[in-house]
């Protein structure tokens, strides 16, 4: 594995799981509801709790799937490229009208617990790991284990990187984040998702 390989995968993956922290949804809605009533420490603490969950997902994933998927190459790659390009176009007309709306319902007590099981419960969350994270994560994954984990580091570096912009701009009055460039911001991811998965699709009908 080279440097410049693992720093594109890197940077892909922070990419595509921006996309993904940003869809208005549970685990969001837990880390507005902690901030408000304890702090900015709270984005990060939620998302660990989510991260706790994916390692499960991702650990499924090599465990359970490497092995078969490694017969039906190219439709994983076919499924991961359309719902690259679904989730998208739906990120795209989201962006529109997306709001970080607060809940007036209490916070969970344990911000681990609630950025867990509000990630388990999320439908939009399995989708996306059956379809566009079970794809890539198998596609790094015929590179090397070492790969594999590092598209999960940047994963995860989109998460907590979200989750703490979102607690600590509640913490200080929304100043760090307004409603329009939330939606600009989603407004790119959907894009980037629509261009890339044309040309993961595009590699892997080539290949």
């Amino acid at each position: 594995m080279d440097m410049l390989g693992a720093i594109e995968t890197l940077i892909l993956a922070f990419t595509i799981g921006l996309t993904g922290a940003l869809a208005p949804g549970p685990t969001l809605v837990a880390t507005i509801n902690s901030s408000l009533q304890r702090g900015w420490t709270m984005g990060p603490k939620v998302a660990a709790g989510h991260a706790l969950a994916e390692v499960a997902v991702f650990l499924l994933i090599v465990v359970g799937l490497a092995t078969m998927a490694e017969e039906h190459t190219a439709i994983v790659a076919a499924v991961g490229g359309t719902a690259l390009i679904l989730f998208g176009l739906l990120t795209l007309k989201g962006s529109r009208t997306a709001t970080m709306e607060i809940s007036e319902r209490g916070a969970t007590s344990n911000p681990y617990l609630a950025g867990a099981l509000t990630s388990i419960a999320n439908p939009y969350f399995w989708i996306w790991w059956l379809s566009v994270g079970s794809a890539l994560v198998l596609s790094e994954l015929r590179e090397g284990l070492l790969l594999a984990m590092i598209f999960m580091i940047g994963h995860w570096g989109a998460d907590f990187g979200w989750y703490t912009l979102v607690s600590t701009s509640l913490d200080r009055g929304r100043t760090l984040l307004s409603e329009a460039n939330y939606r600009r911001t989603l407004a790119l991811c959907g894009t980037f998702l629509v261009l890339f998965g044309a040309s993961y699709l595009t590699g892997a009908w080539s290949g």
